[in-house]
Parts: structure tokens; sequence; C-alpha cells
């Protein structure tokens, strides 16, 4: 027996709960992993209150590295004692050993530890979509990052300089203002203080950032609009804050005929060769030293209630990994 996080109902943290499960032997096309990492991230929560509903009872989390200890008939992406890392799912990283479908694994580079594999996938992995392909960062573009002290922020805020992008990004502390600096930032905005809008229109001498990336949703959403240049790009790709309320779509011709998406990380690594392109890009920039992953807490994983609660108090910056 070995123990894991399950749901049988939404809520607090407090419905967090750690179990003996059994786990069976791979089915078919599954390989099992033992984790030695786990991430923790934001849509954790969203599924923990129901935001994101999940069929219950169910588990949690959705990255992992660890590794594998057996696979099932047909498996050839991954052999027995390969280290590996996964993101984006199915759900169930909080636990100690676990069946996932073999095509979700990465082999992990010689070099790269697994706290920093659990620590990157997911956010990583996101920040590789939206640069690379939602709306592709060129030399020159002005772009707006906001948490720029988060889990993508960091990564994000690192990759965007590396590729020749003028970097604004907002924080909530003079504290996390200064983590952003020191991450690629080249003007960040204390939004509990400053008017993020105001200070995008200064900076970009009234013209606006080609692009936002914003995962915080509804209280930032429309002053990201106001943040873009005409024909800007509004990528949409978290809920920190709450849901974006329903959109006019006349307001995106009325404040510069203006794009909007709301993208996510399945969509972009539902193909196995997508997944490969895109996690050797980050493996790539995060060997290349132009991207350092940021594991700033760690918490065992039985006490993974308490990480939410940092986690939701904004009490966390960087990556943060529960260890089994």
């Amino acid at each position: 027996m070995t123990h894991a996080f399950r749901l049988h109902q939404t809520g607090g943290p407090e419905v967090l709960a750690w179990e003996q499960v059994e786990v069976p032997a791979p089915a078919a096309g599954e390989a099992i992993v033992r984790h030695h990492a786990v991430g923790l991230n934001f849509i954790d929560i969203y599924h923990r209150t129901g935001l994101y509903p999940l069929p219950l009872p169910s588990g949690i989390g959705l990255e992992g590295a660890g590794v594998v200890e057996a696979i099932g008939e047909g498996v050839t992406e991954v052999r027995v004692g390969d280290r590996v890392a996964y993101a984006g799912g199915p759900v169930g990283a909080y636990a100690e050993v676990r069946n996932i479908p073999a095509h979700r694994l990465l082999r992990l580079p010689e070099g790269i530890g697994f706290n920093t594999a659990a620590a990157m996938m997911l956010q990583g992995l996101t920040a590789a979509y939206l640069l690379r392909k939602t709306c592709r960062v060129q030399p020159g573009d002005a772009v707006l990052i906001h948490a720029a002290a988060g889990g993508v922020g960091l990564i994000a805020c690192q990759w965007a300089k590396a590729l020749g992008a003028t970097v604004i990004g907002t924080v909530g502390s003079a504290a996390k203002g200064e983590l952003a600096k020191a991450h690629g930032c080249d003007h960040v905005i204390n939004y509990s203080t400053e008017d993020f809008t105001r200070r995008v229109r200064e900076i970009t001498g009234g013209e606006g950032v080609s692009v936002v990336y914003d995962g915080v949703g509804k209280d930032t959403f429309m002053g990201s609009l106001d943040s873009l240049r005409p024909l800007g790009m509004m990528v949409s790709y978290g809920n920190a804050s709450g849901p974006v309320p329903p959109l006019d779509l006349l307001l995106l011709s009325q404040k510069g005929s203006l794009f909007v998406t709301r993208p996510t990380l399945m969509h972009y690594t539902a193909r196995r060769a997508d997944l490969e392109a895109l996690g050797g890009e980050l493996f790539a920039v995060v060997a290349s030293g132009k991207v350092r992953i940021e594991v700033n807490q760690t918490y065992p994983l039985a006490d993974a209630g308490q990480a939410h609660r940092d986690l939701e108090a904004r009490k966390t910056t960087g990556s943060t990994v529960l260890l089994p």
C-alpha cells in the first residue's frame, strides 16, 4: 500500500484527504512512476475548490518527477529505471506512486534534478507555449507579464528577456518586485500601489504592449486590454483572482481591433510530437542558463494542505515542490 491525496468534496484545504491506496499493475500504454518530487500549481486550487470541476472522488495534482518502476504492454516512450517528468494530467500527482499514460512522460536530461523538473514542467511548458506558440515573442517586442514573481512569471520573464523583448511585469509587493527584476523584468509595476495601465503607457511612450500574458484573471483583465497597442494580443491563461466576466466583443474593436485568446496547456501538448518539441525547448533554455528555475519553497507531500494555504495567501514566490 502507498499513500495519495483524494478529493471526495470541494472546498478549502481541509478537503484534501491523505489516504492509503493500492496502485494496480500498469495497463497497456501506462507506466508506474515513483515520485521524487511533485509540483504545486494554482490549478490544483481551482480543482480543489471546484472552479474547474473534477468528477469526484478524484486525485489531484498535474505535475511530478520520478523514476519509472514498471511499464504496461506496448509502451515504447520510456523504460524501467528512466528518470521522467510530466505535466498536464491526468490528475493524480499528489501521490507517492501512480500509474500514468506513458505518452505524457518526458525523459529528463542529465543535469536536471527531480525538484527542478517538478517545479518547471507545468509552469515551464506553460511559459513555452505562451511565448513560442500562442503569441511568438520577437526581438524588440514590449510585453506585459502579470504576477511576474510567480512560478510561470519568473520563467516567462527570463525567457522573454532572452528572446529580446522589453519585459514589463506586475507584482504585489516591493519584495516581489526585486525578485522579478532579478529575473529579467526591465520594468516592475507594483499593482497594489500603482495603476498598471497608466504605467504601461508611460513606459511604452503611449503605444502600449504587443501582448499581455495574464494569469490573474478578473482583477486585471480590463486593465490588460487597455495596456495593449492596436492589434495587440490579450492572452488570458489563468484565474488567480477569479474568472473573467463575459466580454462584449465590440470592446475589442473599440480598443484597437485587439485579439483575445484563452489557451490551455493540454491543447498545446495533446499530440506527442508537440509535447516533445515544447519540452525540448524548455530543457534547452534551462540547460543554457538563460532561464533559472527557482524552487523557493518545499513541503512534505503530506502537508499539501498548508502549501495550498500559503499559495492562496500569496506567501510564496517562484515554484513550490512537495516531497513524498
